[in-house]
Order: structure tokens, then sequence, then C-alpha cells
């Protein structure tokens, strides 16, 4: 069955509450909530992720593996414990702006085992990008991060459906989650572009309209495929883009 995620990122404590309820209450479609770890937020990703709990059993916080010191004990675990969080997304993070916080040479496999090892009952997902290098090196970082345990992966948004169709062909029999979210600006076309090195197919158009369309059709092809699928409404206004997603 294809399940549905929404991230939400946990910048004010009274905002992500109201969103999450809002969301509870009006979108029968969304199965669980993803809160990213922002080092630009006061609110850790697994506590972000209990307040979320109130009104969602399924949550996923984000962890940054830099963050984490791996020739020791996940530190962390009593929490994920306390909260009764049952999964978490691994990434590699972004190093810091301010070089007054800690972190680590730690890369996810490293994360990845040590749930393994230490949190057997967690279900780990990892990350893919797959704009940063060739889908042959890509899919060798996937194997590698199974390898290490995780059990499933949540992709960088997809702009054009013939790429993830053919990403969907390399990652055929994983469980995966397609990343869709809406760029409204020629500024975040220029970000994506630049920063991610996104190549945008011919009729995109940085618009409402156009976002929602290509979001549909990603559920679509989930649904049709038994895949799942993961919305990241980062820049949009948060109930026009999903409830303009979910209309029937």
């Amino acid at each position: 069955m294809t399940r549905i995620s929404v991230e939400l990122v946990p910048r004010d404590i009274e905002v992500l509450k109201e969103e999450v309820k809002t969301i509870k209450e009006k979108l029968n479609d969304v199965d669980f909530i993803n809160i990213p770890d922002l080092l630009s937020c006061d609110t850790r990703s697994w506590d972000g992720a209990n307040i979320v709990k109130a009104y969602f059993d399924d949550v996923v916080p984000h962890l940054r593996a830099m963050d984490f010191d791996f020739t020791k004990e996940l530190p962390i675990k009593d929490k994920l414990r306390e909260y009764n969080i049952k999964e978490v997304l691994v990434i590699e993070g972004d190093p810091p702006q301010s070089m007054l916080y800690q972190v680590y040479p730690t890369i996810s496999t490293d994360i990845i085992k040590k749930f393994s090892e230490e949190m057997p009952e967690i279900t780990v997902y990892a990350g893919i990008d797959q704009y940063r290098s060739s889908m042959k090196e890509e899919e060798y970082r996937i194997r590698r991060k199974q390898l290490a345990g995780a059990k499933g992966f949540f992709t960088q948004p997809f702009f054009d459906m013939r790429y993830l169709e053919m990403y969907a062909d390399l990652l055929d029999g994983l469980d995966i989650y397609w990343g869709v979210s809406p760029v409204l600006s020629e500024r975040s076309v220029s970000y994506w572009r630049n920063k991610n090195n996104v190549i945008f197919p011919k009729d995109f158009e940085p618009t409402l309209e156009w976002n929602i369309e290509f979001a549909r059709k990603v559920i679509e092809f989930a649904r049709k495929h038994n895949h799942n699928v993961y919305l990241m409404p980062i820049k949009a206004k948060i109930m026009p883009y999903l409830e303009g997603v979910f209309a029937k």
C-alpha cells in the first residue's frame, strides 16, 4: 500500500502544532510526517517528532550523520524510546556555517550500521540524491546503505517523470519514497539548478498549478507501482498546495 509523507519544519512549535493538526483533520491521504533536523531551528527533529506524535502515530525525524560520533553509543537512544519513535531517516548533513557547532567525520552508513547494532527495533531509511553524481555512482551508494541496514529510501525532489521512471527501473524491488517539492519562483529555479544540478523539463513552470499537477502524477505513478511519496512544501503555503494535490 502506498504511504504518503509530508515534511514539516519545526521552526515554531505553535505553528508546527497548527500545521499538523490541520493536516490530520483535513487530509486523509497523508499517512505520516517527516521532521527535518535543521541547524537554523532551535527544536531538534526528534523533539519535533514527539510533538507531532500527538496527532500522527507515525513520524520520521531526520538525523544528520555528521552530528554523531560514530565511536560512541547513539546519544539519542533514550529520547527515541521515550517518544516511541519507530522510524528515522539518516542523511549525511550539510556542514554548519558556524565553526562553534561540533560535527564529526561520520557518514550515513556509519549511523545506519549503529542503529542496526544498537536499536534494531527502529526502521532506518536513507537518502538518495539523484543529482550529485551519475546513476551508477548513486546506485553504489544505495547498495552500501542497504548493506549497512537501510530498509528504504527517500529521494531528493523529482521534477521530471522521465527521470523518475529511469530511477524506478534502477531501484526496482526497494522501498522507495519519491520526493516532490514545489518550486514557485525563478529564484528557486536558479537555486535548484545551481546548487543541486537539477535540469528542469521543457514544460516546467514555477507555478502552483504546474507543481500540483506534477505531484498528482507522481502519486498516481507510486500507487500504480506500490511505491510511496514524500511531499516537501518547502517554500509553498502548505495547505493550498496539499489541498490542490489531494483534491478529488
